[in-house]
């Protein structure tokens, strides 16, 4: 078969995989190669065990793979032979030197840069489409455009706004695609090959084109505006727990107001996954880097406060639980960092589950798809813990369940069954607002939501 675009994705990780067999799945004609340097990734990628969990995923690389979508191991051949290429590398915050703590790590990316002036042999479109600070294109460009041999690279922002657990469908009906180019011929006429591409499939006016370092900024701000609206409002669930307000009632108020709307005002246990933490503390130093102090300590606060949820989450469990967690038997329901996803990265659970033991708690860790990141999570941390997949039986003997993931299941388990398996007084520390509390006490749960009254049966709270 004769392909009208051949193109290649390096990198087969949380973006790269499913954004490559969403663009096969819709573009037949086009010629979709994904390669990565991990081996075992790629091997899990071909094979009927993907190596994410994804609901449709599975059906969209089945019905591509090996038609029009290929994975590979070999990056050098895939530079060479494709004309279009995606960089979809990991980005994490430097772990040391300057910007320690704050600044993306772009070792991985500029490796990658490199390889492609290496290995091509004729003129490439080149994607950003991991999430990298604003003017990183241009460094790009100056690495891949240092030789004067005839072969010209035009480098485009593609920033993917995708939402773990809901990835097939944001890539199918995206709120909208966002393309940066540099605004030459060689850079307009490039934005047009990748807007055609999307147009496959993706409404005209959901594809939205910009300068490229406008395309670069707004993957920032986009989550940075999404996890300030959980700050927000997990900051007032503080001050609701303390003037007896109903943190839910308060959300359900506020975001009637059109101006403002409801999502994203759900209070918790804090926000995790790969981008928000990353992407805000990356936003703080490049504002610090241009001399907006103000402007950084007004998004590092979203930070500070997920981090004050996190503790203040334990501090309600310690002082509900008579002061001492030593001995006591925990379970966790959930440690992904959101339902529908195995991704444990930057999960409260890591922070809640070792602060526990810190406090010399046994923990029992239970989740439906993340209890193997779970176990790499907490490698080599000191305590006792177990891992049990089923939520009843990792219940049974403990004296407390912290609800850490929004997983449905949770929902409509047996909890008469449930607490007569648990040592008494039994508690419940509903991280994400989701089980029937009102049920739960009357069955003879102690239960403490996030942002709300408890209802125990201790006459001093009642």
């Amino acid at each position: 078969m004769t392909f009208e675009k051949t193109i290649l994705c390096i990198g087969a990780g949380y973006v790269g995989g499913p954004t490559m067999a969403m663009i096969a799945s819709q573009c037949p004609r086009c010629r979709v190669t994904v390669v990565d340097i991990n081996p075992e990734r790629i091997a899990a990628w071909n094979s009927d065990n993907l190596p994410i969990y994804e609901p449709g995923l599975d059906e969209l690389v089945r019905a591509t793979r090996g038609r029009n979508l290929f994975f590979s191991t070999d990056i050098e051949q895939g530079i060479r032979e494709n004309e279009i290429i995606f960089v979809s590398v990991n980005t994490p915050t430097k772990s040391f030197g300057l910007g320690a703590g704050m600044a993306a790590d772009l070792q991985y990316w500029e490796k990658t840069a490199r390889q492609i002036l290496e290995f091509s042999e004729s003129s490439k479109i080149v994607i950003e489409k991991s999430t990298l600070p604003v003017k990183t294109a241009l460094a790009m460009e100056r690495i891949l455009n240092c030789q004067e041999n005839g072969i010209h690279f035009d480098v485009l922002s593609n920033p993917e706004f995708l939402a773990e657990g809901t990835a097939v469908r944001d890539l199918e009906h995206p709120d909208r695609i966002l393309i940066g180019s540099r605004e030459t011929d060689n850079g307009l006429k490039a934005r047009q090959t990748l807007v055609d591409i999307y147009a496959s499939w993706v409404p005209k006016e959901r594809i939205l084109t910009s300068n490229i370092w406008s395309s670069e900024l707004s993957k920032l701000v986009s989550n940075a505006f999404l996890a300030q609206r959980i700050s927000s409002i997990n900051a007032i669930s503080a001050l609701c727990e303390k003037a007896e307000a109903d943190v839910t009632e308060v959300s359900r108020a506020v975001g009637m107001d059109s101006r403002i709307g409801p999502k994203f005002l759900n209070a918790s246990i804090g926000f995790g996954g790969s981008c928000f933490r990353k992407d805000i503390l990356n936003l703080v130093y490049l504002c610090r880097n241009y001399g907006l102090d103000v402007v950084a300590d007004y998004w590092e606060s979203v930070v500070k406060i997920n981090d004050y949820q996190q503790e203040r989450f334990i501090r309600n469990m310690l002082g509900a639980m008579f002061n001492t967690l030593a001995g006591k038997r925990i379970c966790l329901w959930g440690f992904a960092f959101k339902a529908n996803t195995g991704d444990t990265r930057e999960s409260p659970a890591i922070f809640i589950a070792r602060r526990l033991l810190e406090e010399q708690a046994e923990i029992v860790v239970s989740d439906p798809k993340a209890l193997g990141n779970a176990r790499t999570d907490l490698t080599g941390v000191r305590g006792q813990i177990r891992y049990v997949e089923d939520p009843l039986q990792a219940a049974e003997g403990c004296h407390a369940i912290a609800l850490l993931t929004e997983w449905d299941l949770y929902r409509n388990l047996d909890f008469p069954k449930i607490f007569d398996s648990m040592a008494k007084p039994a508690f419940i520390f509903d991280g994400r607002n989701i089980l029937d509390h009102r049920r739960c006490f009357d069955i003879g749960f102690n239960v403490y939501p996030v942002g709300k009254p408890p209802l125990t049966h201790f006459l001093e709270e009642r």
